[in-house]
This record gives C-alpha cells, structure tokens and sequence, in this order.
C-alpha cells in the first residue's frame, strides 16, 4: 500500500508501524513514545533488545523535550546541520524509554532531510523511533520497493518518497562524554563538524563510548557471502571461482573487469554511496554464492563507505 501523509500520521496515532523515507535510508518508523510501536519495530526487525534506535523529530525545539544537560556544541551542530543526516547522542530525558536507549543514559537524536519525513514528523507532533527498514544486520532500504520487498504483508503502509538522496546511515557523534566523538561516519564528516565547533572531534569509539546503531561488526550486509578484494586481485579471485564452478558477482568502481558478472558504481563517494544498497541487493537477487566488492580507496572520502563494506564483509 502505498500511503498519504495523513494516513501515515493517522497509522502511527494508531499504534501502528510504518515505513518511512528519509534523505539517508528508509526508516521503519513508530510513534517513540509508545512502548507496544516500539516493541513492535524491534520484533519486525528481530533486533536485539540492548541495541538503541534512534529518534527522529520534526524541528530542534523538539530537543529539551528528549534530552538533558544539552551542551552548547549540540545546539551549534543542529543549527549548522539540521534537517540533515547527522545524529547526536545526548543525555537522554527522564521520560525517555529504556526501550528506545537498549538500557543506557544516552539517545540518538536527529531531524532527517526528507520533506515527506518532516511532513508526517510535524503532522504527528511527537518524536518517531525509526531504524532502518530493513531485518536486523541485512542491508538498508534505500527505495520504497526494497522495504516491501524486506516486509511483505507484515507492514501494510509504505510511504514512497523516491530513492534516498544520500544511500548510507547518518553520521553519529557522542556529545555525551568530555569532547565530541564520531561513532558512526557518514556523509558529515569528522572535519566538518570540528570546523563548527572549532574543537578536535575524536574518530571512532572508547571503552566508554555509548552504543549506538551500526556500530556492530558484522552489519549491513547481503546474504551471499561477500569479500573485499583490492582491484588488482579480482582478477585472480575471479579465475579461481571459475576453475572452482563458483558463482560470483562483482560491484566495481568504475568499470567492470573483463568478462565479469556484476554492477559498476560511479568513482565518486557520493554517487557511490547513493548507489551501494541498491547494487548489492540487485546482485544478492541473482542468487550468486559470493560477491567480490572492489575495495574504494583509502581517502577520508571513502571512510563511511570503507566503514560499511567492512562490516558488510564480516563474518
């Protein structure tokens, strides 16, 4: 089914679970402050109880209402980057679920860049859980038909908002702890939001660092075993799958190497990044035992996509 803003927001008033386009992946979204919607997203997802999903809102005013002890660089960053594909983890509210935090003192927070996110956030009134719309660890939506095609009759009401602008997950920086920290990269980078706050922003996690959505090892990733092969071994790994009667299929930057099966996305992080989700789930169909990603380069550009295909690629 394909709904209307006012249905949408007549569903999740409802209780009820929908799936919702933003400009970075689709959402599987419920109303944030319900515990059944909540409950219900994880069970369709099959997401372990401890992992935290994050909370979308419809303005930064909405900000005081989820969280506590904001510091200054949370509300420059939401002035610089909001609507946008940035979550900050912040101390959470006293009346924020467990259920939305896994059990931490933390919540992810972001207002997304989707007109038809912001339409059905602002019609609502309140703020939606929403994870990507996909079960837990496969690859995220990036198009209305990958959700149905993830969920079936088990979520009646898909908005179709095109294909997402973006491709990846937002970037997500703790402001929780001492000095703001990346935990997750994404289309923001690190450099970016040190040259608002004009401090140092750390990379990756501590031992303390919260948990937060996508941080796990293996993730996003097809259900065909994948590998990560630099150019200049595909060729070889390529002929052994050949004398072996494998079957593969290759995502390559560029062009494709001679006499290979597969998709070429574009040797633009940007346009790459658009296109990930989609390639990988289009060769996943083909039914191949493996697929052998070219591996992008190793330029700060690449690093959120470097970031999922190594998590994709885990096993």
């Amino acid at each position: 089914m394909q709904g209307t803003i006012e249905s949408a927001v007549a569903a999740l008033d409802r209780g009820e679970v929908i799936g919702l386009p933003t400009e970075t992946v689709y959402g599987l979204a419920g109303d944030a402050t319900n515990p059944a919607a909540v409950r219900r997203i994880f069970a369709l997802k099959g997401r372990p109880a401890d992992h935290p999903v994050i909370v979308h809102l419809g303005d930064a005013a909405w900000l005081d209402h989820w969280a506590r002890d904001i510091p200054p660089a949370a509300r420059q960053l939401a002035e610089c980057f909001w609507p946008g594909p940035l979550t900050m983890i912040l101390r959470r509210a006293a009346t924020v679920s467990d259920l939305i935090t896994g059990g931490q003192d933390t919540v992810g927070l972001r207002v997304p860049a989707h007109p038809v996110a912001l339409a059905v956030l602002r019609g609502f009134g309140r703020g939606l859980a929403a994870p990507s719309a996909n079960r837990f660890g496969h690859l995220s939506p990036t198009t209305a038909e990958h959700v149905r095609a993830e969920f079936g009759a088990d979520l009646p009401l898909v908005l179709d908002g095109g294909p997402c602008d973006i491709g990846i997950e937002s970037t997500i920086v703790d402001l929780s702890g001492d000095r703001p920290r990346v935990l997750r990269p994404g289309n923001i980078a690190a450099e970016l939001l040190a040259a608002v706050l004009d401090a140092p922003v750390t990379g990756g996690a501590a031992a303390a660092s919260p948990r937060v959505a996508g941080s796990l090892r293996s993730h996003y990733a097809p259900r065909a075993r994948a590998e990560l092969l630099a150019r200049e071994e595909l060729d070889t790994r390529l002929a052994k799958a050949r004398r072996e009667h494998e079957t593969v299929a290759v995502l390559a930057i560029g062009d494709l190497p001679a006499a290979a099966h597969g998709l070429a996305l574009p040797a633009s992080p940007e346009n790459y990044a658009r296109g990930l989700y989609a390639a990988l789930r289009t060769l996943d169909a083909d039914g191949v035992n493996c697929i052998l990603i070219e591996a992008p380069p190793s330029s700060l550009a690449w690093l959120a996509i470097r970031d999922r295909l190594r998590r994709a690629t885990a096993r």
